[in-house]
Order: C-alpha cells, then structure tokens, then sequence
C-alpha cells in the first residue's frame, strides 16, 4: 500500500490464490474496503467459495486485469505469494487436461476417513518429485496431481517445463521478495492468527458453511478454514489446539513458499531484520530505475 500510494499510478493485482472467494476475507487477510478505496484492487471477490478456480481461470483473469491496468495508463502491482499463481501469470506455462470423472471418484475416495493419506502415499509411489512439493493435508494439488498421473500415464511432476525454467516472461516484469529472518517470520504468523481469530475468523468459517453451496473443493483447502470446518462439523468449538495447527500449518507453508520464489534467479531478496516498511525507500528506487 504504501509503495503503490508513493508512486501514484500503479494498482495492486492479488496473486493469492483464496483471496478470490467471496465472503473468505478475515482468514485470507483480504485487504478491506477502506485500503480498497485508497487504492485500486483486482482479483479481489471474483468468485463464490463454492465455485472450482482453477490455476488457468485465474492466471486468464490476472493477465487480463494487467492489459486492463496498461490501457489507463497505469502500471500493475502483482502482490501475494501463491507462487505457482504468480508464475503462471507471468510465464508461458503448458498445464494438462482434465479428467472430471476421475476427479469425482478422487475426491469421494479421499473424503473417507484416512483417504486422503491413502492417496498422498499412493502419489509418493507414482510421482515422489511431485509429492515433495505438496502439502499431505492439500486435498485439491493431492487429486489433481493424481488425477493428471493416472489419466496420463506421465508424471504430475513432468509437466509444465516452465515451472523449472526461467527465461523472458510474456510480460515485462520485476520480481522483488522480501526476506524476513524465520523466527521473526514465525512471530507474525503466530500473532496473525490470534488477530484472525479475535477478529472472527469462527464465525466466518461458520456462515461461509451455512451458505448456499457452501466452500467448494477448492476454497476448502485454505489454511485455517479446512481446519474449523472439521471442527464445526464434528460438532465441537475450535479450541486453542486448532488454532496452534492453523499456526503450524502456516509457518509450513511460509517454507514451501521461501523454496519456490529462491529457485526463480530473477527474483530480487531486500532483507530485513525486524521492520518490511523500512524497505520500502529501496522498492520504490528500483521500481524507477
């Protein structure tokens, strides 16, 4: 917000990959409607939680916000860290079909108890490059990874060269990350998650599963909202023990997301030691070089 408000005509484009979901806003961090005001944001409230988006619809609708931004004018900030959403915006990545009634009997079978590790090990057996980069508890990578495997013949992990290789991207870009030291990283996480669930992130997780619809496959795999919704519907009160798991779960992912981005040479590291504003003198001079 506050390189974007310094240099005065750019516009924020999410690359998270929840941020999307209607109604999923305290546990994704969603920007809210004043900061929405403030500046102009995309990719925000795009769909409804019960909706499947997949890796194409949405690199389709970034890169289309990004034509959209450049022909006001302006110039596009891409922030958020789903990093396969970020590369299949800015680089010509292949992705493979779809076989839907696979998917179906996929998804059936690990929605039994224990199915889900039964398909994790199943993947390990049949594509272990594949397995190492997937979440145990991310239900919708474990099917589509197996679905691809399966319908294929070929390896999850085979496809999209792209993912592994770094050259020109569609666009012209500049890849910033910003580096924070893991205990000071795994503070803010922790501390994110208490003002998440002080915030109402229960009751949230609550109404989104009343609704209509309720959360689809794809929005049920959020930190922090698959693991209230296992608890609500087993009929308990998410205790503190569900809110460690959520801490957990996301310190883990704060890894996977620190291995992606450091294997892309493009990407430039500003570090920091305690204070991610103190860099934002530094941002604002390379974003203008």
């Amino acid at each position: 917000m506050e390189i974007a408000e310094a240099l005065g005509d750019v516009e924020i484009v999410s690359m998270d990959s929840m941020q999307i979901y209607r109604g999923m806003d305290i546990g994704t961090a969603k920007p809210d409607a004043a900061q929405r005001t403030r500046i102009t944001h995309h990719l925000l409230d795009v769909a409804d939680p019960d909706e499947a988006w997949s890796v194409v619809c949405f690199r389709d609708a970034a890169r289309s916000a990004v034509s959209d931004i450049e022909a006001r004018g302006h110039r596009a900030l891409l922030v958020g860290g789903t990093g396969l959403y970020v590369q299949a915006v800015i680089d010509d990545l292949q992705f493979p079909g779809e076989d839907l009634e696979l998917r179906a009997r996929l998804e059936a079978e690990t929605a039994e108890p224990g199915g889900l590790g039964r398909a994790y090990a199943r993947l390990a057996d049949l594509d272990p490059l594949a397995t190492s980069r997937i979440d145990e508890h991310n239900r919708r990578r474990i099917v589509r990874a197996l679905e691809v495997t399966l319908s294929t013949g070929r390896p999850f992990s085979s496809y999209g060269p792209g993912v592994s290789r770094f050259g020109p991207s569609v666009f012209p870009v500049r890849l910033a990350g910003i580096w924070l030291p893991r205990q000071f990283l795994a503070r803010r996480i922790d501390e994110r998650v208490r003002v998440m669930r002080e915030a109402g992130l229960v009751d949230e997780v609550r109404e989104l599963l009343a609704a209509p619809g309720g959360l689809g496959h794809t929005a049920a795999q959020a930190i922090g909202y698959a693991d209230i919704a296992v608890a609500l519907e087993a009929g308990d009160v998410p205790t503190d023990s569900v809110f460690d798991t959520i801490a957990r779960r996301t310190r883990s992912f704060a890894r996977r997301q620190r291995m992606w981005f450091r294997r892309d040479p493009r990407v430039t590291w500003w570090g920091t030691s305690d204070n991610p504003q103190a860099l934002a003198p530094a941002l604002l001079a390379a974003w203008k070089e």
